[in-house]
């Protein structure tokens, strides 16, 4: 079961769908949702460092549990709809401060001006 912070490790296919690469995702969906579906929602993690709109820096100071490699971005702006039973397996949990970070930008993404 999966809980809004986690940060789980997913397979993702190269464009061309020649191979798959582990990336790392952060879990927004709330319990609820994850039991009563087979999915879970996800926002991007990234290691590039460079600024773009509705993102935020995250190191491993900002996680309860779990640590990263490196230093990288949350991209609120890059959300999926993902199968549970494609998890590779959970590392971590961001604190709550970081995840109502990741609840704010994601409500200024799809608040109307």
């Amino acid at each position: 079961m999966y809980k809004p912070g986690d940060i789980v490790l997913i397979p993702v296919p190269f464009t061309d769908l020649s191979s798959k690469r582990q990336r790392p995702v952060i879990v927004i969906s709330f319990e609820a949702y994850n039991q009563k579906t087979t999915d879970i929602v996800v926002v991007a993690m990234t290691s590039n460092p460079i600024d773009v709109d509705y993102s935020l820096p995250i190191t491993s100071y900002d996680l309860v549990q779990g640590q990263i490699n490196r230093p990288g971005k949350v991209r609120v702006d890059k959300i999926y709809t993902l199968s549970q039973s494609i998890v590779i397996k959970k590392f971590g949990q961001v604190d709550t401060k970081t995840f109502d970070k990741i609840r704010s930008l994601l409500q200024s993404l799809t608040a109307t001006n």
